[in-house]
């Protein structure tokens, strides 16, 4: 039976053990808090993590320690919330970690990670954002970390060295069947783009939402079946997650054609800023928000509760601002409010299939790349399931007038008369200042580092 039942919380910090008794969990099963900071701990007991040894454990604290590994059973921890794993000796971080249900805070501060990328993150990001890394496969360490360390990486150029080695052998065909399954993304770099768009960003809305990234993605095939619809449920859900509901971060796609850079990315006052809001008729920003703030009120009273839906529940997010954030394209057009809306003029349609994709923030730059990184995967995972699954569909009237008189792209159906996968071309973006310097250029070597195993990043 156990030793001490009833046990909620165990402080063993500023001792110097070596390490802990291999029964503790058995020992005190009701334990929510374990302070292990300042010890010379190297590893914990694999029973702390056996599947339903600690149900009720919230916080677990280790700092300061020699802790050389996390094992990936670390997931069982159903109930974590908090881990601080601070000044240790940790090289990597178990994808696992993302498995922990309930987990809102990590520190995992003062460790050299094998990942440069991961090790600035754990500096500098939300936890959300890490945990976001490490689920898409970021290189923490990958799934499965019981496998001898460099297998997985050696399993890859196995597997490359095969497929040159068939190429070579004039066993095209074999080569064919093994790819089809596989979706490209080809990064095409600013110097081999002979009209690349760029966004120069004004000094005032560095007050306002500082942070602004771009991409231009073509050859999406949003034509068969639900496509623009799970296109468009992917936005809303990494703007609910990974964005944290639009405060950590904003993003907002276009439909290429309608773009006209370069851009500008700047805030204006409320009663100067003017846009053709999505579903609705310009209006100044001021009106718009006024209206908005209306029609929650009305929500209220009908749901009576105080929650609110669309639009209406990012409102807040503007309070305290003089100034609004804007991006207006070549005509003097706004074509984006973050975190608010976009713009008719821009809206993708069932046939789009050439994108601009902007990311701002008020937090961070990097939280900006990420959610660029994920949803950019997201799109080559779409492509890849749309390609897969012979869906039919049509186009509305309204999306027939929409490209009426215009020629046939043949990008518009990334997949029609290929065989094979599609690639999804990636062009960078670059922000500048008013003067041509560089802030930012998007993708950089480091971005798209996670992309998933069916998706070949080619630079």
């Amino acid at each position: 039976p156990p030793g001490l039942p009833q046990l909620q919380s165990l402080n063993l910090s500023g001792n110097r053990l070596r390490e802990l008794p291999a029964d503790l969990a058995r020992c005190a099963p009701r334990l929510q808090s374990l302070n292990l900071t300042g010890n010379c701990l190297d590893s914990f007991p694999a029973e702390l993590f056996r599947p339903g040894a600690l149900p009720l454990l919230s916080e677990l604290a280790a700092a300061d320690n020699c802790l050389r590994e996390l094992s990936p059973d670390i997931a069982h921890l159903a109930s974590l919330k908090t881990l601080d794993l601070s000044n240790n000796q940790l090289s990597e971080i178990p994808a696992e970690l993302a498995d922990c249900p309930k987990l809102k805070e990590i520190n995992f501060r003062g460790n050299k990670l094998r990942d440069k990328r991961l090790e600035k993150m754990v500096s500098g990001c939300q936890t959300r954002s890490i945990l976001e890394y490490l689920r898409v496969g970021g290189r923490g360490g990958g799934k499965g970390k019981g496998r001898a360390e460099g297998s997985e990486k050696e399993d890859g150029r196995k597997k490359r060295r095969e497929r040159k080695q068939r190429r070579e052998g004039g066993d095209g065909e074999e080569q064919d069947v093994g790819d089809a399954g596989r979706l490209l993304l080809r990064v095409l770099h600013v110097s081999e783009n002979p009209a690349p768009l760029t966004v120069r960003v004004s000094p005032e809305v560095r007050d306002v939402r500082p942070y602004i990234v771009g991409a231009v993605v073509r050859g999406m095939d949003l034509q068969p079946g639900n496509a623009l619809k799970r296109f468009l449920t992917s936005q809303t859900k990494l703007h609910e997650d990974l964005c944290e509901k639009r405060t950590a971060a904003t993003l907002a796609t276009h439909e290429l054609r309608a773009v006209k850079g370069p851009l500008l990315y700047c805030a204006r006052p409320p009663q100067d800023l003017k846009i053709v809001p999505l579903g609705r008729k310009e209006a100044k920003a001021k009106e718009l928000v006024r209206q908005l703030q209306l029609e929650a009120e009305e929500q209220r009273k009908q749901k009576k509760r105080q929650s609110v839906s669309g639009l209406h529940r990012y409102l807040h997010l503007l309070d305290g601002n003089e100034n609004y954030p804007c991006l207006v394209d070549a005509d003097g057009d706004v074509i984006s409010f973050p975190p608010i809306t976009n713009s008719e003029k821009t809206k993708v349609k069932k046939t789009t299939s050439d994108l601009f994709l902007e990311v701002t923030s008020a937090t961070s730059l990097q939280i900006c790349k990420d959610v660029m990184d994920a949803l950019i995967l997201k799109m080559a995972e779409m492509n890849k399931y749309t390609l897969e699954n012979k869906e039919e569909g049509s186009l509305s009237d309204t999306e027939a007038d929409a490209v009426s008189g215009q020629l046939s792209d043949p990008r518009t159906n990334a997949s029609a008369g290929k065989d094979g996968p599609s690639p999804l071309v990636v062009e960078q973006v670059r922000v500048v200042d008013l003067e041509g310097s560089l802030k930012v250029v998007y993708p950089s070597k480091a971005d798209l580092a996670t992309a998933p195993p069916h998706v070949t990043v080619v630079r």
